[in-house]
């Protein structure tokens, strides 16, 4: 018997069809695009859309394979790949990235990777509040002046860099 927390969530087979049948589609639409562009010769070679087309064609053919074979697979049926523990797990990652992410157009990187840092580490490793602080402004301080003072990338900065005059 499985622990609430712990009941399967998804199989071994059904995590392999997926993820098979996306690629089918998403390399499926890069080929056809690609021989929208030209995938043939060209006067001087390859045309332009030739790697890519070819590329793609192999990605589909093994991922077609793979949806074939994991469909005949009782054992992959039978086996848990990831149970609702597991991908509860995953989700305290993944959502907060991804709010970190679409925060970043918004408020600058620098900014959000400093709220991003410093809740990681008083969330999930339950450091204290100004080690948090500590470390996410240090990381930041560290990032901009690689960035943007010795190689000169400018990142993605927002309100506070610009009220500091950093923009």
């Amino acid at each position: 018997m499985h622990d609430t927390n712990d009941r399967p969530l998804l199989s071994t087979r059904a995590a392999e069809l997926f993820i098979a049948a996306f690629f089918i589609i998403l390399f499926g639409i890069t080929a056809w695009g690609s021989w929208e562009l030209g995938a043939g010769w060209s006067e001087i070679g390859p045309a332009a859309g030739s790697f890519p087309f070819y590329t793609s064609m192999i990605i589909v053919v093994c991922s077609a394979l793979i949806f074939l074979f994991g469909a005949r697979n009782k054992e992959a049926a039978a086996s848990t790949y990831v149970t609702a523990h597991q991908f509860k797990q995953v989700l305290k990652v993944l959502i907060p990235s991804a709010v970190y992410a679409g925060f970043i157009g918004v408020i600058g990187i620098y900014v959000s990777s400093i709220i991003f840092i410093a809740a990681f580490m008083m969330w999930l490793g339950k450091y204290h509040f100004i080690k948090a602080a500590i470390v996410s402004v240090g990381v930041s301080v560290t990032f901009f002046l690689l960035f943007e003072v010795w190689f000169h990338v400018p990142l993605p900065k927002g309100p506070v860099e610009a009220m500091l005059g950093l923009n």
